[in-house]
Order: C-alpha cells, then structure tokens, then sequence
C-alpha cells in the first residue's frame, strides 16, 4: 500500500496493518462502519484503494470524532488552528503543553487535541479516572511540523470529504443500524492491559455485552472483521471470543506482539 495520510498519532492505530485488513474485505462494499474508529486509518485506506464511498464513523470519544470530522470537512481551519497553537511553543515548549492540556481538559476543544496528540510521548493517549487527558509532553520534539501536518490533514480531507457520517455513540447503537450491504470493522478497546482501568482507553467495554453484539452480527448475516489483542511472549491479553461465534482467528505480528483478528 503507497504511503497514506495519517494527520493523528495515536497508540493502537491500525495505519501498519491497514493492508492486512483490507484483504479480508470484498473488492467493493456499499459502506464502511467503524464503531470504534480510534483514528479512522481504516476508512483512510478503503476510501485510497475505493473500495467504499460511503463511511459510517464512530467512536465514543467525542473530541476524537469532532477532530476527525474537522479534519475531513474543514482542512483549512484545523491546519491553521494547529499551525498557530505549534508556532505558540517558543522556547518554553513544555510548559506550553501543559497550559494547552489544562484547557483542553476544560474545554475539550478538537483544535487543542490535535496538538496535544501530535506533541505528547509516542503518541499514547492517557486518561486519569475522572477521564481528564493526562499524557505527558514528549521533551525530544515538538510535535508535527506544521506544514507537514497541513499536508496530511488536506491528504485526508481529498479521500473522506463528503463522504463520512460523524457519531460518538455507543457501539450497539452503531451496529443495531448496520445493514448488509455494510462491512463493519470492529476495533474494541483490549482487555487485560492495565488491570481493572486502562488509561489508554477513553471507555472500556464489557465482554459479555461484546459478545452478544457479534452474535447478532451473525444473525443477521453481516460481514465484518475484529481486531483484538494477542500475546507478547507467552502473556495472552484478556479472554479469547468464544468459538461459539464461529470466526476464525488470523494473527499478525506487529513489533513484538501478535494481534489476533477474528
């Protein structure tokens, strides 16, 4: 696959195995639905290689969402938010983050987040318990030049614009509406990471609840893929899905880890 534009650094994207996943899709589908489209870098690649047209995009994370739809509809206005808030840093460029996470954190305006995401270490997104952002600045480097940044944004904005419906649903919701005609790429949350709470993570999802969502995918004949988490070495993150749902289980490896997809 040639080199896609990805504006959004984020831990978990799927933009290394977008090729993979896409060889389980038909050559065409009448639409595309990410219930949990984290950055979208799915929807991204199907709309380079046209398989789609037509996006359904999800996620739980409201200023994720209101982002991407800035980043799609209105490249110009989000490119120059984030210029001026980069060009901002001067010397102090730490402090900078902070004050540009506490408002944020106040305001939840998308302008800020990008920033706050292109900026702060690996780009892992980190919430406390009260689900305020709370990542730390990466001091090696400031964040996406803004031109580049410009670039990547427009990339995106040339593949998706018009083309997207924009949620913050919950997942059921999304999929009690998938019809068909839609292929469903499903990208949940993983378990057994951090314990009871993982901070990468906006939400967390049940299990069980999960499972019961695949079932009725398969009642009503929808196709779909899931990704989910594997092992490093012999430690197996979370539950398996139950063979009950007849999937079959594929995995890749991706650094020093093996991603499942089902």
């Amino acid at each position: 696959m040639t080199s896609l534009p990805y504006p959004i650094q984020y831990q978990g994207s799927k933009i290394n195995l977008a090729s993979e996943i896409l060889r389980f899709l038909p050559n065409r589908v009448e639409r595309l639905v990410e219930p949990f489209s984290g950055t979208a870098a799915i929807s991204i690649a199907v709309s380079d290689k046209a398989i789609s047209q037509n996006f359904s995009i999800n996620d739980l994370n409201k200023p994720l969402v209101e982002l991407l739809e800035l980043i799609v509809e209105k490249p110009d206005e989000i490119a120059n938010a984030y210029a001026e808030i980069w060009n901002e840093q001067h010397d102090n460029s730490v402090e900078h983050f902070y004050q540009a996470r506490e408002r944020f954190n106040k305001t939840n305006n998308p302008k800020l987040f990008l920033y706050l995401l292109a900026r702060c270490v690996k780009g892992a997104v980190r919430y406390n318990s009260e689900a305020f952002f709370n990542q730390s600045p990466d001091k090696r480097r400031k964040g996406t030049q803004p031109e580049k940044m410009r670039k990547n944004i427009e990339g995106v904005s040339r593949l998706l614009k018009g083309k997207c419906i924009f949620t913050y649903l919950d997942y059921k919701d999304v999929l009690a509406e998938v019809r068909n005609s839609d292929f469903v790429y499903i990208d949940p949350p993983y378990q057994g990471v951090c314990g009871n709470r993982d901070s990468r993570y906006y939400s967390r999802i049940n299990f069980d609840d999960f499972v019961v969502a695949i079932k009725e995918l398969n009642r009503k004949k929808i196709m779909f893929v899931v990704s989910y988490d594997g092992k490093r070495g012999n430690k197996i993150f979370g539950k398996e899905l139950p063979e009950e749902l007849r999937l079959k289980k594929l995995k890749f490896k991706l650094g020093y880890r093996l991603k499942q997809h089902y």
